[in-house]
């Protein structure tokens, strides 16, 4: 009995690893009902985010610790204050707001260059796959050009942070493809 009660100890005393997630994207693209949905959230009454918000979520063994950066084009300039430790980068797309890809392909483009995001695996999420104006997918990773990214692992998921579908795909793949890098 005693070793069973040892074992149970040791598995208690033994903590899901800790995984930094970086939530960016441009404003409105759903980052924080994204987030809230994966912590389990009412998603009635979101605001656009001033500054950021962090949640903890437990999924396969880890404990993913998100950082949400508001997307407004003023806090953007920011953004470079949270690269530091992320082992993955999350990057939310409107798939519905056609107008504005070019600014969102511009801003993915940028964070790819980053020194501090440099192999950093990138998850996108096309978001709001429920509205009938939305980007499919895999027309989104060809418009960004994704195919030109050869310095890291990434993955286009389509989703709707609203109905959760493909969220916990996107969750997955971000447990299967993280990459911890020396701090």
């Amino acid at each position: 009995m005693g070793r069973v009660l040892n074992l149970v100890h040791k598995l208690k005393q033994s903590p899901d690893q800790e995984v930094r997630l970086l939530l960016l994207g441009l404003d409105n693209a759903g980052k924080t009902t994204l987030l809230k949905q994966l912590a389990g959230e009412d998603i009635s009454h979101i605001t656009p985010t001033q500054g950021f918000n962090i949640k903890s979520v437990q999924s396969d063994g880890f404990r993913l610790n998100v950082w949400d950066i508001g997307g407004q084009r003023k806090i953007r300039p920011y953004w470079r204050n949270y690269f530091e430790n992320t082992d993955v980068l999350i990057y939310v797309i409107d798939s519905s707001d056609g107008k504005r890809f070019e600014e969102t392909s511009l801003e993915l483009t940028e964070l790819l260059e980053e020194e501090e995001l440099v192999g950093v695996p990138l998850l996108i999420f096309a978001n709001k796959q429920d509205l009938v104006t939305a980007m499919p997918a895999s027309e989104l990773a060809e418009s960004l050009n994704l195919h030109t990214i050869r310095d890291r692992m990434w993955q286009v998921q389509a989703c709707s942070a609203v109905t959760v579908e493909g969220l916990q795909d996107g969750m997955t793949w971000v447990c299967r493809n993280i990459k911890f890098r020396k701090r």
